[in-house]
Protein backbone atom coordinates (compact mmCIF):
# COMPACT_ATOMS: atom_id res chain seq x y z
CA UNK A 1 0.00 0.00 0.00
CA UNK A 2 1.53 3.37 -0.97
CA UNK A 3 2.37 5.81 1.78
CA UNK A 4 -0.21 8.63 2.01
CA UNK A 5 1.19 12.03 1.03
CA UNK A 6 2.62 14.02 3.87
CA UNK A 7 2.93 17.74 4.35
CA UNK A 8 5.53 19.41 2.12
CA UNK A 9 7.72 20.52 5.03
CA UNK A 10 7.93 18.26 8.05
CA UNK A 11 10.89 18.62 10.41
CA UNK A 12 11.86 15.40 12.11
CA UNK A 13 10.61 15.01 15.65
CA UNK A 14 13.52 15.35 18.10
CA UNK A 15 14.46 12.12 19.83
CA UNK A 16 13.65 12.10 23.51
CA UNK A 17 16.73 11.20 25.63
CA UNK A 18 16.49 8.30 28.03
CA UNK A 19 15.89 9.24 31.71
CA UNK A 20 19.51 8.54 32.60
CA UNK A 21 20.80 11.00 30.01
CA UNK A 22 18.33 13.86 30.50
CA UNK A 23 19.99 17.12 31.53
CA UNK A 24 19.06 18.57 34.87
CA UNK A 25 16.79 21.60 34.95
CA UNK A 26 17.37 24.77 36.89
CA UNK A 27 15.03 23.79 39.74
CA UNK A 28 16.45 21.06 41.89
CA UNK A 29 17.85 18.98 39.08
CA UNK A 30 14.37 18.33 37.73
CA UNK A 31 14.52 16.72 34.26
CA UNK A 32 13.79 19.04 31.37
CA UNK A 33 11.60 17.66 28.62
CA UNK A 34 12.82 18.56 25.14
CA UNK A 35 10.68 21.15 23.38
CA UNK A 36 8.69 19.68 20.55
CA UNK A 37 9.31 21.60 17.35
CA UNK A 38 6.30 23.03 15.58
CA UNK A 39 5.67 21.38 12.27
CA UNK A 40 4.04 22.92 9.24
CA UNK A 41 1.98 19.76 8.74
CA UNK A 42 -1.45 20.60 10.12
CA UNK A 43 -4.89 20.94 8.79
CA UNK A 44 -7.74 23.21 8.07
CA UNK A 45 -9.64 26.05 9.50
CA UNK A 46 -12.53 25.66 7.15
CA UNK A 47 -16.32 25.34 6.73
CA UNK A 48 -16.85 22.17 8.61
CA UNK A 49 -13.16 21.67 8.72
CA UNK A 50 -13.51 23.59 11.87
CA UNK A 51 -15.23 20.34 12.57
CA UNK A 52 -11.63 19.37 13.09
CA UNK A 53 -10.24 22.81 13.76
CA UNK A 54 -12.01 22.88 17.08
CA UNK A 55 -10.84 19.40 17.86
CA UNK A 56 -7.29 20.08 18.78
CA UNK A 57 -6.82 21.55 22.23
CA UNK A 58 -3.55 20.67 23.89
CA UNK A 59 -5.52 20.32 27.12
CA UNK A 60 -6.63 16.83 26.03
CA UNK A 61 -4.14 14.05 26.45
CA UNK A 62 -2.56 12.26 23.52
CA UNK A 63 -4.16 8.97 24.57
CA UNK A 64 -7.66 10.50 24.49
CA UNK A 65 -7.01 11.95 21.05
CA UNK A 66 -5.70 8.63 19.82
CA UNK A 67 -8.94 6.92 20.82
CA UNK A 68 -10.95 9.63 19.01
CA UNK A 69 -8.66 9.32 16.00
CA UNK A 70 -9.58 5.66 15.76
CA UNK A 71 -13.20 6.65 15.14
CA UNK A 72 -12.47 8.60 11.96
CA UNK A 73 -13.56 6.80 8.82
CA UNK A 74 -10.55 6.48 6.55
CA UNK A 75 -10.25 6.73 2.79
CA UNK A 76 -7.23 6.51 0.51
CA UNK A 77 -7.74 9.30 -2.03
CA UNK A 78 -4.09 9.15 -3.12
CA UNK A 79 -4.05 5.47 -4.08
CA UNK A 80 -1.96 4.68 -7.16
CA UNK A 81 -1.69 8.38 -8.07
CA UNK A 82 1.19 9.22 -10.40
CA UNK A 83 2.57 12.31 -12.13
CA UNK A 84 1.32 14.57 -9.38
CA UNK A 85 2.17 18.28 -9.09
CA UNK A 86 5.31 19.22 -7.23
CA UNK A 87 4.84 20.07 -3.56
CA UNK A 88 4.84 23.78 -2.79
CA UNK A 89 5.20 25.50 0.55
CA UNK A 90 2.68 25.17 3.33
CA UNK A 91 -0.11 22.58 3.36
CA UNK A 92 -3.09 22.09 1.04
CA UNK A 93 -6.23 20.31 2.19
CA UNK A 94 -9.11 19.46 -0.12
CA UNK A 95 -12.35 20.01 1.79
CA UNK A 96 -15.31 18.23 0.25
CA UNK A 97 -18.89 18.59 1.42
CA UNK A 98 -21.17 15.78 0.26
CA UNK A 99 -24.95 15.48 0.35
CA UNK A 100 -24.80 12.38 2.55
CA UNK A 101 -27.82 12.30 4.84
CA UNK A 102 -28.05 8.68 5.99
CA UNK A 103 -27.91 9.60 9.70
CA UNK A 104 -30.42 12.46 9.48
CA UNK A 105 -33.66 11.77 11.34
CA UNK A 106 -36.99 11.83 9.53
CA UNK A 107 -38.05 14.88 11.57
CA UNK A 108 -34.89 16.74 10.55
CA UNK A 109 -35.44 15.79 6.90
CA UNK A 110 -38.87 17.40 6.94
CA UNK A 111 -37.94 20.44 9.04
CA UNK A 112 -34.84 21.39 7.03
CA UNK A 113 -36.07 20.21 3.61
CA UNK A 114 -33.49 17.42 3.29
CA UNK A 115 -35.75 14.96 1.52
CA UNK A 116 -35.03 13.31 -1.80
CA UNK A 117 -32.34 10.88 -2.80
CA UNK A 118 -28.74 12.06 -2.45
CA UNK A 119 -26.79 12.36 -5.70
CA UNK A 120 -23.60 11.02 -4.05
CA UNK A 121 -21.79 14.05 -5.42
CA UNK A 122 -20.09 17.06 -3.88
CA UNK A 123 -22.08 20.10 -2.80
CA UNK A 124 -18.93 21.96 -1.77
CA UNK A 125 -15.32 21.79 -2.97
CA UNK A 126 -12.67 24.00 -1.36
CA UNK A 127 -8.90 24.09 -1.31
CA UNK A 128 -7.73 25.17 2.13
CA UNK A 129 -4.11 26.34 2.13
CA UNK A 130 -2.34 26.68 5.47
CA UNK A 131 0.81 28.80 5.31
CA UNK A 132 4.10 27.23 6.38
CA UNK A 133 4.40 29.70 9.28
CA UNK A 134 0.89 28.77 10.47
CA UNK A 135 -0.18 32.39 10.45
CA UNK A 136 -2.63 32.33 7.53
CA UNK A 137 -5.36 30.20 5.99
CA UNK A 138 -6.36 30.81 2.36
CA UNK A 139 -9.63 29.20 1.29
CA UNK A 140 -10.46 28.95 -2.43
CA UNK A 141 -13.96 27.82 -3.43
CA UNK A 142 -14.25 25.76 -6.60
CA UNK A 143 -17.79 25.99 -8.05
CA UNK A 144 -19.42 22.59 -8.25
CA UNK A 145 -20.59 23.32 -11.81
CA UNK A 146 -17.06 24.15 -12.98
CA UNK A 147 -16.14 22.73 -16.39
CA UNK A 148 -13.58 20.03 -15.67
CA UNK A 149 -11.70 17.32 -17.53
CA UNK A 150 -11.48 14.05 -15.67
CA UNK A 151 -8.40 11.88 -16.24
CA UNK A 152 -8.76 8.20 -17.21
CA UNK A 153 -10.33 6.18 -14.40
CA UNK A 154 -12.60 3.29 -13.45
CA UNK A 155 -16.18 4.18 -12.54
CA UNK A 156 -16.76 3.29 -8.88
CA UNK A 157 -20.40 2.33 -9.49
CA UNK A 158 -20.32 0.47 -12.80
CA UNK A 159 -16.71 -0.73 -12.83
CA UNK A 160 -16.45 0.58 -16.40
CA UNK A 161 -13.12 1.99 -17.56
CA UNK A 162 -13.34 5.59 -18.82
CA UNK A 163 -10.82 7.55 -20.81
CA UNK A 164 -10.26 11.28 -20.19
CA UNK A 165 -13.53 13.19 -20.68
CA UNK A 166 -15.24 16.47 -19.73
CA UNK A 167 -17.67 16.69 -16.81
CA UNK A 168 -18.85 19.05 -14.10
CA UNK A 169 -16.51 19.12 -11.13
CA UNK A 170 -19.05 17.73 -8.67
CA UNK A 171 -19.64 14.69 -10.90
CA UNK A 172 -16.03 13.52 -10.36
CA UNK A 173 -16.99 12.24 -6.90
CA UNK A 174 -19.97 10.29 -8.25
CA UNK A 175 -17.83 8.60 -10.92
CA UNK A 176 -14.61 7.95 -9.06
CA UNK A 177 -15.02 8.95 -5.42
CA UNK A 178 -12.33 10.81 -3.47
CA UNK A 179 -9.49 9.60 -5.70
CA UNK A 180 -10.96 10.97 -8.94
CA UNK A 181 -11.97 14.16 -7.14
CA UNK A 182 -8.39 14.76 -5.96
CA UNK A 183 -6.93 13.86 -9.37
CA UNK A 184 -9.33 16.16 -11.18
CA UNK A 185 -8.64 19.09 -8.85
CA UNK A 186 -4.88 18.59 -9.10
CA UNK A 187 -5.08 18.43 -12.92
CA UNK A 188 -7.08 21.67 -13.01
CA UNK A 189 -5.07 23.66 -10.46
CA UNK A 190 -1.57 22.09 -10.53
CA UNK A 191 -1.69 22.35 -6.73
CA UNK A 192 -0.64 19.23 -4.84
CA UNK A 193 -3.23 18.12 -2.29
CA UNK A 194 -1.68 16.94 0.98
CA UNK A 195 -4.80 15.95 2.91
CA UNK A 196 -8.43 15.14 2.19
CA UNK A 197 -11.40 15.80 4.47
CA UNK A 198 -14.97 14.85 3.61
CA UNK A 199 -17.92 16.25 5.56
CA UNK A 200 -21.60 15.33 5.24
CA UNK A 201 -24.82 16.94 6.46
CA UNK A 202 -24.68 15.11 9.80
CA UNK A 203 -21.16 16.17 10.78
CA UNK A 204 -21.89 19.76 9.77
CA UNK A 205 -25.02 20.03 11.91
CA UNK A 206 -23.39 18.34 14.91
CA UNK A 207 -20.39 20.66 14.79
CA UNK A 208 -22.51 23.79 14.83
CA UNK A 209 -24.77 22.50 17.61
CA UNK A 210 -21.91 21.45 19.89
CA UNK A 211 -20.35 24.89 19.47
CA UNK A 212 -23.61 26.43 20.68
CA UNK A 213 -24.53 27.87 17.29
CA UNK A 214 -22.83 30.32 14.94
CA UNK A 215 -23.82 33.96 14.48
CA UNK A 216 -24.27 35.39 11.00
CA UNK A 217 -25.56 38.76 9.83
CA UNK A 218 -27.51 39.68 6.72
CA UNK A 219 -28.39 43.16 5.48
CA UNK A 220 -31.42 41.90 3.59
CA UNK A 221 -33.97 39.12 4.14
CA UNK A 222 -32.95 35.67 2.91
CA UNK A 223 -35.68 33.27 1.81
CA UNK A 224 -35.34 30.05 -0.18
CA UNK A 225 -38.39 27.84 -0.66
CA UNK A 226 -36.21 24.89 -1.69
CA UNK A 227 -34.20 24.69 1.55
CA UNK A 228 -36.77 26.39 3.78
CA UNK A 229 -34.34 29.17 4.77
CA UNK A 230 -36.26 32.20 6.05
CA UNK A 231 -34.16 34.88 7.78
CA UNK A 232 -35.12 38.50 8.34
CA UNK A 233 -32.49 41.19 7.91
CA UNK A 234 -30.26 41.42 10.97
CA UNK A 235 -28.17 39.17 13.21
CA UNK A 236 -29.04 35.51 13.82
CA UNK A 237 -27.58 32.74 15.96
CA UNK A 238 -27.99 29.65 13.78
CA UNK A 239 -28.17 26.11 15.10
CA UNK A 240 -27.00 23.16 13.04
CA UNK A 241 -30.16 22.75 10.96
CA UNK A 242 -30.58 26.44 10.13
CA UNK A 243 -26.86 26.72 9.40
CA UNK A 244 -27.17 23.87 6.90
CA UNK A 245 -30.06 25.69 5.21
CA UNK A 246 -27.95 28.86 5.08
CA UNK A 247 -24.93 27.28 3.38
CA UNK A 248 -27.02 25.15 0.99
CA UNK A 249 -29.39 27.86 -0.29
CA UNK A 250 -29.00 28.78 -3.96
CA UNK A 251 -32.29 30.57 -4.61
CA UNK A 252 -32.24 33.56 -2.26
CA UNK A 253 -31.31 35.82 -5.16
CA UNK A 254 -30.17 35.54 -8.77
CA UNK A 255 -26.57 34.66 -7.94
CA UNK A 256 -27.23 30.91 -7.65
CA UNK A 257 -24.13 28.86 -6.81
CA UNK A 258 -21.77 31.86 -6.71
CA UNK A 259 -23.95 33.56 -4.10
CA UNK A 260 -24.08 30.35 -2.12
CA UNK A 261 -20.28 30.13 -2.08
CA UNK A 262 -20.08 33.67 -0.69
CA UNK A 263 -22.45 32.68 2.09
CA UNK A 264 -20.38 29.55 2.75
CA UNK A 265 -17.25 31.69 3.04
CA UNK A 266 -19.06 34.14 5.33
CA UNK A 267 -20.26 31.25 7.47
CA UNK A 268 -16.80 29.73 7.62
CA UNK A 269 -15.34 33.00 8.87
CA UNK A 270 -18.04 33.15 11.55
CA UNK A 271 -17.41 29.51 12.48
CA UNK A 272 -13.69 30.19 12.91
CA UNK A 273 -14.52 33.21 15.06
CA UNK A 274 -16.88 31.13 17.20
CA UNK A 275 -14.41 28.28 17.61
CA UNK A 276 -11.50 30.52 18.58
CA UNK A 277 -13.44 32.84 20.90
CA UNK A 278 -15.71 30.38 22.72
CA UNK A 279 -13.04 28.67 24.81
CA UNK A 280 -13.32 25.34 22.99
CA UNK A 281 -9.59 25.20 22.30
CA UNK A 282 -8.73 25.74 25.96
CA UNK A 283 -11.43 23.65 27.62
CA UNK A 284 -10.69 19.90 27.60
CA UNK A 285 -14.32 18.92 28.22
CA UNK A 286 -15.69 21.11 25.43
CA UNK A 287 -12.94 19.86 23.19
CA UNK A 288 -13.86 16.26 23.92
CA UNK A 289 -17.55 16.85 23.26
CA UNK A 290 -16.85 18.50 19.90
CA UNK A 291 -14.46 15.79 18.79
CA UNK A 292 -16.89 13.03 19.67
CA UNK A 293 -19.72 14.76 17.87
CA UNK A 294 -17.75 15.42 14.73
CA UNK A 295 -15.18 12.72 14.13
CA UNK A 296 -17.74 9.96 13.90
CA UNK A 297 -19.22 11.61 10.78
CA UNK A 298 -16.21 12.63 8.69
CA UNK A 299 -13.90 10.77 6.34
CA UNK A 300 -10.24 11.67 6.04
CA UNK A 301 -7.05 10.37 4.51
CA UNK A 302 -4.88 8.07 6.61
CA UNK A 303 -2.22 10.73 7.12
CA UNK A 304 -4.56 13.03 9.03
CA UNK A 305 -4.42 11.89 12.64
CA UNK A 306 -3.62 12.59 16.28
CA UNK A 307 -0.38 14.50 15.75
CA UNK A 308 -2.05 16.76 13.20
CA UNK A 309 -4.89 17.49 15.64
CA UNK A 310 -2.45 18.42 18.42
CA UNK A 311 -0.42 20.67 16.13
CA UNK A 312 -3.57 22.30 14.87
CA UNK A 313 -4.85 23.03 18.37
CA UNK A 314 -1.63 24.76 19.39
CA UNK A 315 -1.67 26.93 16.28
CA UNK A 316 -5.38 27.75 16.54
CA UNK A 317 -5.01 29.36 19.95
CA UNK A 318 -3.65 32.51 18.32
CA UNK A 319 -5.90 32.32 15.28
CA UNK A 320 -8.53 34.97 14.46
CA UNK A 321 -10.85 35.77 11.52
CA UNK A 322 -8.32 38.29 10.18
CA UNK A 323 -5.88 35.40 9.72
CA UNK A 324 -8.12 33.84 7.07
CA UNK A 325 -8.80 34.92 3.50
CA UNK A 326 -11.48 33.70 1.12
CA UNK A 327 -11.98 33.78 -2.62
CA UNK A 328 -13.64 31.92 -5.48
CA UNK A 329 -11.71 30.78 -8.54
CA UNK A 330 -12.14 33.48 -11.24
CA UNK A 331 -14.89 32.69 -13.75
CA UNK A 332 -14.41 33.55 -17.41
CA UNK A 333 -17.75 32.33 -18.82
CA UNK A 334 -20.89 31.87 -16.77
CA UNK A 335 -22.90 29.61 -19.07
CA UNK A 336 -20.41 27.49 -21.00
CA UNK A 337 -22.56 24.84 -22.66
CA UNK A 338 -21.00 21.40 -23.22
CA UNK A 339 -22.78 18.69 -25.19
CA UNK A 340 -23.98 15.92 -22.93
CA UNK A 341 -23.21 17.92 -19.78
CA UNK A 342 -25.20 21.13 -20.05
CA UNK A 343 -24.38 24.58 -18.74
CA UNK A 344 -21.08 24.85 -16.87
CA UNK A 345 -18.84 27.57 -15.42
CA UNK A 346 -15.59 27.98 -17.34
CA UNK A 347 -12.67 29.38 -15.39
CA UNK A 348 -10.71 32.46 -16.43
CA UNK A 349 -7.51 30.54 -17.10
CA UNK A 350 -4.93 33.39 -16.83
CA UNK A 351 -6.40 34.64 -13.56
CA UNK A 352 -6.84 31.11 -12.21
CA UNK A 353 -3.19 30.29 -12.97
CA UNK A 354 -2.10 33.38 -11.03
CA UNK A 355 -4.31 32.43 -8.08
CA UNK A 356 -3.04 28.86 -7.82
CA UNK A 357 0.57 29.98 -8.31
CA UNK A 358 0.12 32.13 -5.20
CA UNK A 359 -1.05 29.06 -3.27
CA UNK A 360 1.93 27.02 -4.43
CA UNK A 361 4.30 29.84 -3.47
CA UNK A 362 2.61 30.29 -0.09
CA UNK A 363 1.78 33.94 -0.80
CA UNK A 364 -1.21 35.87 0.61
CA UNK A 365 -4.10 36.30 -1.80
CA UNK A 366 -5.24 39.62 -0.33
CA UNK A 367 -3.10 42.73 -0.21
CA UNK A 368 -1.93 43.63 3.31
CA UNK A 369 -4.33 45.86 5.19
CA UNK A 370 -4.36 47.36 8.62
CA UNK A 371 -6.53 45.55 11.16
CA UNK A 372 -10.02 46.94 11.16
CA UNK A 373 -11.01 49.20 14.02
CA UNK A 374 -13.81 47.87 16.23
CA UNK A 375 -17.10 48.17 14.38
CA UNK A 376 -19.49 48.35 17.29
CA UNK A 377 -21.14 51.43 15.75
CA UNK A 378 -21.02 50.26 12.14
CA UNK A 379 -24.27 49.10 10.57
CA UNK A 380 -24.46 46.56 7.74
CA UNK A 381 -26.50 47.67 4.75
CA UNK A 382 -27.59 46.07 1.49
CA UNK A 383 -26.08 48.69 -0.84
CA UNK A 384 -22.58 50.12 -0.44
CA UNK A 385 -22.51 53.88 0.30
CA UNK A 386 -20.13 54.33 -2.63
CA UNK A 387 -22.97 53.37 -4.97
CA UNK A 388 -25.46 55.94 -3.62
CA UNK A 389 -25.70 59.53 -4.90
CA UNK A 390 -27.15 62.07 -2.44
CA UNK A 391 -28.22 65.70 -2.51
CA UNK A 392 -28.40 67.46 0.88
CA UNK A 393 -30.86 70.22 1.79
CA UNK A 394 -30.81 72.21 5.02
CA UNK A 395 -34.35 72.11 6.40
CA UNK A 396 -33.57 74.30 9.42
CA UNK A 397 -32.54 77.88 10.15
CA UNK A 398 -29.18 76.65 11.49
CA UNK A 399 -26.47 78.03 9.22
CA UNK A 400 -24.00 75.47 7.89
CA UNK A 401 -26.05 72.38 8.83
CA UNK A 402 -26.37 71.28 5.20
CA UNK A 403 -22.61 71.43 4.71
CA UNK A 404 -22.08 69.54 7.97
CA UNK A 405 -24.40 66.69 6.93
CA UNK A 406 -22.90 66.61 3.43
CA UNK A 407 -19.38 66.25 4.83
CA UNK A 408 -20.37 63.57 7.35
CA UNK A 409 -22.13 61.43 4.73
CA UNK A 410 -19.22 61.86 2.30
CA UNK A 411 -16.78 60.74 5.00
CA UNK A 412 -18.86 57.57 5.42
CA UNK A 413 -18.56 56.84 1.69
CA UNK A 414 -21.76 58.29 0.19
CA UNK A 415 -21.42 60.10 -3.12
CA UNK A 416 -22.76 63.48 -2.08
CA UNK A 417 -22.96 66.36 -4.55
CA UNK A 418 -20.79 68.54 -2.32
CA UNK A 419 -23.23 71.42 -2.94
CA UNK A 420 -25.89 71.43 -0.21
CA UNK A 421 -28.84 73.76 -0.69
CA UNK A 422 -31.50 75.33 1.52
CA UNK A 423 -34.88 73.58 1.60
CA UNK A 424 -38.05 75.60 0.82
CA UNK A 425 -39.24 74.79 4.36
CA UNK A 426 -36.71 75.68 7.07
CA UNK A 427 -38.86 74.42 9.91
CA UNK A 428 -38.27 70.69 9.37
CA UNK A 429 -38.16 68.87 12.70
CA UNK A 430 -37.44 65.32 11.53
CA UNK A 431 -34.79 64.50 8.91
CA UNK A 432 -36.29 63.15 5.67
CA UNK A 433 -34.84 60.79 3.05
CA UNK A 434 -36.82 61.13 -0.18
CA UNK A 435 -36.32 58.54 -2.89
CA UNK A 436 -37.71 56.97 -6.04
CA UNK A 437 -39.29 53.60 -5.12
CA UNK A 438 -37.10 51.94 -7.76
CA UNK A 439 -34.11 52.73 -5.52
CA UNK A 440 -35.69 51.65 -2.25
CA UNK A 441 -32.74 49.48 -1.16
CA UNK A 442 -30.40 52.44 -1.57
CA UNK A 443 -32.81 54.59 0.43
CA UNK A 444 -32.86 52.08 3.27
CA UNK A 445 -29.06 52.02 3.32
CA UNK A 446 -28.96 55.82 3.46
CA UNK A 447 -31.61 55.93 6.20
CA UNK A 448 -29.51 53.50 8.27
CA UNK A 449 -26.80 56.18 8.33
CA UNK A 450 -29.34 58.71 9.63
CA UNK A 451 -31.11 57.01 12.58
CA UNK A 452 -34.65 58.23 13.03
CA UNK A 453 -34.92 59.69 9.54
CA UNK A 454 -38.28 59.47 7.75
CA UNK A 455 -38.36 57.57 4.46
CA UNK A 456 -40.53 59.34 1.90
CA UNK A 457 -41.20 57.73 -1.49
CA UNK A 458 -41.32 60.17 -4.43
CA UNK A 459 -42.11 58.33 -7.70
CA UNK A 460 -40.15 59.71 -10.64
CA UNK A 461 -37.43 61.33 -8.52
CA UNK A 462 -34.75 59.21 -10.21
CA UNK A 463 -31.54 57.70 -8.84
CA UNK A 464 -30.43 60.84 -6.94
CA UNK A 465 -31.57 60.51 -3.32
CA UNK A 466 -32.35 63.59 -1.25
CA UNK A 467 -31.75 64.25 2.44
CA UNK A 468 -33.61 67.14 4.08
CA UNK A 469 -31.71 67.70 7.33
CA UNK A 470 -34.08 68.42 10.22
CA UNK A 471 -33.67 69.80 13.72
CA UNK A 472 -33.30 66.27 15.09
CA UNK A 473 -30.03 65.65 13.23
CA UNK A 474 -27.18 64.71 15.58
CA UNK A 475 -24.62 62.68 13.62
CA UNK A 476 -24.10 60.14 10.84
CA UNK A 477 -23.79 56.45 11.74
CA UNK A 478 -21.15 54.59 9.79
CA UNK A 479 -22.48 51.90 7.47
CA UNK A 480 -20.83 49.22 5.36
CA UNK A 481 -22.05 46.91 2.63
CA UNK A 482 -22.66 43.25 3.43
CA UNK A 483 -20.05 42.38 0.80
CA UNK A 484 -17.38 45.07 1.25
CA UNK A 485 -14.96 45.97 -1.50
CA UNK A 486 -12.02 43.58 -1.01
CA UNK A 487 -8.34 44.47 -0.97
CA UNK A 488 -7.92 42.44 -4.15
CA UNK A 489 -10.69 41.58 -6.62
CA UNK A 490 -12.69 38.69 -5.22
CA UNK A 491 -10.67 38.26 -2.02
CA UNK A 492 -11.93 39.07 1.47
CA UNK A 493 -10.47 38.40 4.89
CA UNK A 494 -12.50 36.87 7.70
CA UNK A 495 -12.67 40.08 9.74
CA UNK A 496 -14.36 41.81 6.79
CA UNK A 497 -17.34 39.46 6.73
CA UNK A 498 -18.08 38.44 10.32
CA UNK A 499 -20.73 40.27 12.35
CA UNK A 500 -19.67 43.53 13.94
Amino acid sequence: MPTPPRSPVRPQRPQRPSPARRPAGRSGGRPVRPVRRRRPRWAVRALTTVSVVVLASAGIGHAVLSSLDAGIARVDPFKDMKNRPEAGHGMNLLLVGTDGREKITEAERRKYRLGGAPCHCTDTVMIVHISADRDRASIVSLPRDSYAEAPAHTDEVTGQRHGPHPLKLNAAYAEGGPTLTVRTVENMTHVKIDHYLEVDFTSFMKTVDVLGGVRICTAQPLKDRYTGLDLAAGSHLLGGGQALQYVRSRHTDGSSDLGRMKRQQRFLAALVSRATSSGVLLNPMKFRDVTRAVLGSVRADRGFGTDELLDLGRAMRNFSPSSSEFTTVPIGQMAYVVKGIGSTLKWDEPKARKLFAALRDDKPLAAPHAPRAPRAHTVQVAVAPQQIRVQIENGTATAGLGQKVDGALAATGFRTTGRPTTAPDTGVRRTVVSYDPRWDRSAQSLAAALPGAELRAVPGQGPLLKVIAGADYKQVTRVRAEDPAPAEPGVVTGDQVVCS
